[in-house]
């Protein structure tokens, strides 16, 4: 006798056949076998080469900031240098000036400029130069110039002032 048609289970129902059983692991490959679904040498490789190379790229960008805040901390300092330097000389002609002190203005005028140089820095690593210019004889321009060492080069800020005769 001859089937006249295939018999399918309902989708709810489960076959009693002795087809061919899946792995509940491994869907594609039959149960007994080995499923070979792991990542290739060659995947990995390019994996790790990815995180390296985003990861030398953060190091970089972290040791770029950290440059960066060091110099502007440099900076900083070296401005404060400066400005006492100022602040030193201005001091000087208001003593002088005041007081009568080593011949007042005229005095502090026609001081050589190591007479009126204020003490080094206490910080280590810079070093502060006083300049003097005599405009006219009731102005002086004031130049403090303090330079410091960081990475390969010299790096350097200079503040400038006018002081002028303020007593009659």
């Amino acid at each position: 006798m001859k089937k006249l048609f295939k018999f399918t289970p309902p989708s709810g129902l489960k076959s009693r056949g002795r087809g061919k059983q899946k792995n509940k692991a491994c869907p594609q490959c039959p149960k007994r076998s080995f499923c070979r679904r792991g990542f290739t040498l060659v995947e990995t490789l390019v994996a790790i080469s990815i995180f390296t190379v985003s990861i030398l790229g953060i190091m970089s960008v972290l040791a770029s900031g950290i440059s960066h805040a060091n110099y502007a901390k440099q900076k900083m300092t070296a401005s404060y240098l400066a400005q006492e330097g100022i602040e030193y000389i201005r001091n000087m002609r208001d003593t002088n000036v005041l007081y009568s002190v080593n011949g007042g203005w005229n005095g502090f005028r026609d001081a050589t400029i190591i007479s009126i140089t204020p003490p080094a820095p206490s910080d280590a690593g810079f070093t502060r130069t006083i300049q003097k210019t005599v405009i006219n004889p009731d102005e002086v321009k004031i130049f403090s110039k303090v330079e410091w060492t960081q990475g390969s080069g010299v790096k350097s800020v200079t503040f400038s002032e006018n002081l002028f005769n303020w007593a009659p």
